[in-house]
This record gives structure tokens, C-alpha cells and sequence, in this order.
């Protein structure tokens, strides 16, 4: 659940944008069949089996249209839901709850699907130390949204964005002349509440990284054995993540190896919606 000032600085001008994107003059249908405002009621639907995520964005969506549309919700985030269980009740303008269905409906579902899919993965490393953590690649402007959805489903997040902390990837090392070259620079400028993390290929760049200082290293796209390597290496010196193409399908491979962190992608960018639904709309006295 987001708390009221991040829902108002941060949150209500994404929604407001996907609004103005949806209805730029007007709802031209909704016009047509209903040109004065009635009260009316409609039911969200679950269609298919998963966790549910972004109850208070789908209900800001018709609050933002209507700060009298009520909504009476059976489930809470995080909650397991079944096909074809009902989740929720929204009460308001008839014009209102079908201006609104599709933007909250996109939200809500989206949401769903990367707690859904991130819970499935997160559920492969139990009775492990591993954290399950997120990525930056998330679609543009749904950031807030989407690592929120991780971290309901069972994850954990990765920094949210470029200040929240330094990871020094192959560019970056590329840039400074090398791996002890970056990590010195990065001693230098970065504060001292930051830690510094270090993205390496190779077991070379493993022990480049160990003798600079790094304070996490990420093992990126290396076979389990040269990771097994790295991680003998490294020697709890450093926290070590795991990286590169990781999802459900493989993670197994990583859960004996000592680490600390695996990191995929795949929960923001891979992860399939949750069919939900708005049904049964009809007026009210």
C-alpha cells in the first residue's frame, strides 16, 4: 500500500497522465449512451489463478475522476486469487466507472501479473538465504508501480534508479580504464553511505574486484562452474549477486553456489498480465 504523500507527489501524475492519454477531448462512447450522470455498480472480476497487486491504483484511477466513487474490496494486496472469484465492488457515475475501466483495469493487471510471476520465482529459492531482487528494466514511467508488484509478490528491490546507488557495469568499467580504476573513482566521488558494487564477466575481473574493495560483486552470465570458482574466490570478502538472464526456468542452478542476491529481469519485463475483469455494470437507485 502506498502511503498518502507518495500516492499524491508520485503516484497521481502517472495516473493522470494515463488518463489524459485515454480521453483527450472526451469519452466519445460513453457520451452516447449515457449523456447524464446515474448511479451505477459493477463488479472486478478475477478470470484466472495468481496474487493481486495494485488495489489502491486501480481504485485512485476513478477517485481521481470522481472523489465519490466508492469501492468496497473483498481481497488486499499480496492476497491469492482464484478464477472467477469476485474482488471488488465499485459504486459512482455510470460515465465514471466506464471512462476509468481500462486505465484501472491495465494498472491492476499489469501489477498482478509481476507479483503473480515473481511469487512463482520467489517460491523456488525457499528454505535458501537468496534474495530475489528486481532490475531497472521496467517500462518507462511505470517504475513506481512495477517494484512495488515485486516486492508484494516476494521480492525484493534492486536500487530504484540511476542516484540511488553505485553499480559499475561493463561501460562504466570500460570508461575508467578498468576494474580497480572504477572502483577507486568511484571511492573517491561516490558518498560514504553508498556501497559499491561491481559487475564482472570473468574470474580475472573476480579478483580485480576482490583487491579493490568492492562491496558487492555481481557475477554476470557465467556458467554455475566458473561461478562456483568466483565464489571460492571472492571468499566472503564481498556480498555476491548473481545476474544475466536469470528466470524460473534456471534458477535452480544458482541455489548452491553461496550467494547472496540473484537479480532477474524477468520479473518487470517478462512477466504476463492477470486477467481480471469489470462485469456486470448496472444502475442503482
Amino acid at each position: 500500500m502506498y502511503d498518502p504523500i507518495t500516492m499524491k507527489l508520485n503516484v497521481d501524475p502517472y495516473i493522470l497522465s494515463a488518463l489524459k492519454e485515454d480521453i483527450t477531448s472526451e469519452d466519445v462512447t460513453t457520451n452516447c449512451v449515457m449523456p447524464e450522470a446515474k448511479a451505477g455498480e459493477v463488479d472486478l472480476i478475477c478470470k484466472e489463478d495468481g496474487i493481486i497487486c495494485g488495489l489502491d491504483v486501480f481504485a485512485r484511477v476513478f477517485e481521481l475522476l470522481d472523489e465519490k466513487t466508492k469501492i468496497e474490496f473483498y481481497v488486499k494486496d499480496g492476497d491469492a486469487v482464484k478464477a472467477k472469484q469476485k474482488l471488488a465492488a465499485v459504486t459512482g457515475d455510470i460515465r465514471v466507472l466506464l471512462s476509468g475501466e481500462r486505465t484501472a483495469l491495465n494498472y491492476l493487471q499489469r501489477m498482478s501479473g509481476i507479483a503473480t510471476y515473481t511469487n512463482s520465482v520467489a517460491s523456488l529459492l525457499k528454505g535458501t538465504d537468496i534474495k530475489l531482487l528486481d532490475t531497472r528494466k521496467t517500462s518507462p514511467n511505470n517504475r513506481i508501480f512495477e517494484k512495488y508488484a515485486v516486492r508484494i509478490g516476494g521480492g525484493h528491490n534492486h536500487r530504484y534508479n540511476l542516484t540511488d546507488g553505485v553499480l559499475l557495469k561493463d561501460n562504466h568499467i570500460g570508461a575508467a580504464g578498468g576494474v580497480k580504476e572504477a572502483v577507486a573513482m568511484a571511492k573517491e566521488y561516490a558518498p560514504f553511505v553508498r556501497k559499491i558494487e561491481v559487475e564482472v564477466e570473468n574470474l580475472d575481473m573476480v579478483k580485480e574486484a576482490v583487491e579493490a574493495g568492492a562491496d558487492i560483486i555481481m557475477l554476470d552470465n557465467m556458467s554455475p562452474e566458473i561461478m562456483k570458482e568466483a565464489v571460492d574466490i571472492i571468499d566472503k570478502r564481498a556480498e555476491i549477486e548473481i545476474s544475466g538472464n536469470v528466470t524460473k526456468e534456471n534458477i535452480e542452478r544458482i541455489k548452491g553456489l553461496g550467494v547472496d542476491y540473484v537479480s532477474s529481469g524477468a520479473l518487470t519485463h517478462s512477466a504476463p498480465i492477470l486477467d481480471l475483469s469489470l462485469k456486470n455494470l448496472h444502475p442503482i437507485s
